[in-house]
């Protein structure tokens, strides 16, 4: 499908969850064929032409200016990573053939020596698709500690954080609220789709999952987006039991690069207490080098 086409199945999806009431229309009580607004309501709230919305929503006009797009952002009641999503939908698509197998990702020097100053606190560092480049030994005892430790060394092996959520028994065990964090895994990847259109990479995770997952494939329908900026997960660890941490994404300025995702707990808590635990408990196998936690590359 083209950009475009992801344009117009997002508006069509969007307009569709809105009812008149959500934005202070009145129906009068007559019967409507649709669920949600209609294409002129929503092209009336928006301040722009029918016909052209409508043009607009089936693919069939393009290069839609900034004003127009927060106009309908303003409409569809879209917030701040919405608005940027349907910014990035719009995008002229570049011309030219379609773009080959994206490189392998690699860890940049800078980002591996900030994974290396978190001894001590789950850390993993995560690509555009998000697949895991490195972890230190609590992020992959946290997250992972089923998997291979050595696994993120070698792209053709490394575990996949959005394909572990939807199909690993262990992580959606992991989750005491897996529908949230599921909700978050899809929210994050329609952004980075929408970023990264021509990722074929990205393109096959999406469709796998979608085939794979029941779930996957209909939170992927919803056309939801979230940034996983700040999160709170209450997990629940083989090793050490329950407890609740927090997801923080740190991002490069550019916001080009590989994330990395810390996981704290409230000082004193007994959910920081369950994660000290947690690092004494894999302490003879953590003095082990591990290449994808300490090279710049993985």
């Amino acid at each position: 499908m083209s950009k475009h086409g992801h344009l117009a199945e997002f508006l069509q999806t969007r307009r569709g969850q809105l009812r008149p009431e959500d934005v202070g229309l009145r129906t009068y009580g007559e019967r409507r064929r649709v669920p949600g607004l209609r294409r002129e309501e929503l092209a009336m709230l928006a301040g722009i032409s029918a016909p052209y919305y409508t043009r607009l929503e089936q693919g069939q006009s393009h290069n839609a200016s900034p004003e127009v797009l927060d106009a309908i952002a303003g409409a569809l009641r879209l917030d701040e990573p919405e608005r940027a999503h349907l910014h990035a939908l719009a995008r002229a698509p570049r011309r030219g053939g379609p773009s080959g197998r994206p490189r392998a990702e690699r860890v940049p020097p800078a980002t591996s020596a900030l994974l290396a100053a978190f001894k001590g606190t789950p850390a993993i560092v995560i690509g555009r698709g998000s697949d895991v480049l490195a972890w230190n030994p609590e992020g992959h005892a946290l997250f992972a500690g089923h998997l291979d430790p050595e696994s993120p060394d070698v792209p053709g092996r490394r575990p996949n954080m959005a394909r572990l959520v939807f199909l690993d028994a262990h992580t959606r065990d992991l989750y005491a609220d897996w529908p949230a964090k599921a909700r978050a895994v899809v929210g994050n990847l329609r952004l980075t789709a929408g970023r990264h259109p021509d990722d074929s990479r990205l393109a096959g995770l999406v469709g796998e999952l979608t085939m794979g997952s029941p779930e996957f494939a209909r939170m992927w329908a919803d056309h939801r987006v979230q940034a996983c900026d700040v999160a709170d997960y209450e997990m629940r660890h083989p090793l050490v039991g329950t407890l609740t941490v927090t997801q923080q994404t740190l991002q490069s300025p550019r916001g080009d690069g590989p994330t990395l995702v810390v996981a704290t707990a409230e000082p004193g808590s007994p959910s920081a207490t369950a994660l000290t635990l947690l690092s004494h408990v894999i302490e003879p196998d953590a003095a082990q080098p591990r290449r994808g936690a300490h090279t710049p590359t993985a």
